[in-house]
């Protein structure tokens, strides 16, 4: 099997989704990448990974047993 090249682009986009991951501040991620503002960082880079949504999930469940114990 031939090793395919990966773009520049892919390991941009690999850093930052690891980064979000790690609960990085998105004023450090958009320092990072040089953007104007975060809201663009937050615009083109705020997808959520299974791990977010997993970790975002979990955060909203034990919220709700603490509420409705």
């Amino acid at each position: 099997m031939r090793n395919k090249a990966l773009p520049i682009h892919s390991l941009r986009h690999t850093y930052v989704v690891l980064l979000m991951e790690a609960e990085t501040d998105i004023k450090y991620i958009q320092k990072q990448l040089g953007h104007g503002s975060y809201q663009i960082t937050a615009d083109v880079y705020a997808h959520v990974s299974k791990k977010i949504k997993k970790k975002n999930t979990d955060r909203v469940n034990s919220r709700l047993n603490d509420v409705f114990k």
